[in-house]
């Protein structure tokens, strides 16, 4: 969660990412439930995949706007399967 009043910015952010902590994919999702997403061959929205991997959940959460927590492959995929149509 991202904890801000830029209704131009997304407020929840999922990322699949791997070993490395590099995002395989992304879904962003705004205060009006329109979402944008990202992976390796294709992006909707102005969600691109990050080039350098995702700080640890500790550094995340050490920025008072920000609220990460681990979720399971499961979880990311309803999320994913919600707001990318073509997936389903």
């Amino acid at each position: 969660m991202w904890i801000h009043k830029n209704k131009d910015e997304p407020i929840e952010l999922y990322s699949e990412l791997d070993e490395d902590r590099y995002e395989m994919k992304k879904v962003e999702i705004f205060i009006d439930d329109t979402a944008g997403y990202a992976e390796e061959k294709q992006s909707y929205g102005e969600t691109l995949l990050g080039k350098c991997p995702i700080p640890s959940l500790e550094d995340i959460n050490s920025n008072p706007e920000f609220k990460a927590k681990s979720i399971t492959k499961e979880e990311f995929f309803a999320i994913w399967n919600k707001y990318v149509p073509f997936q389903k």
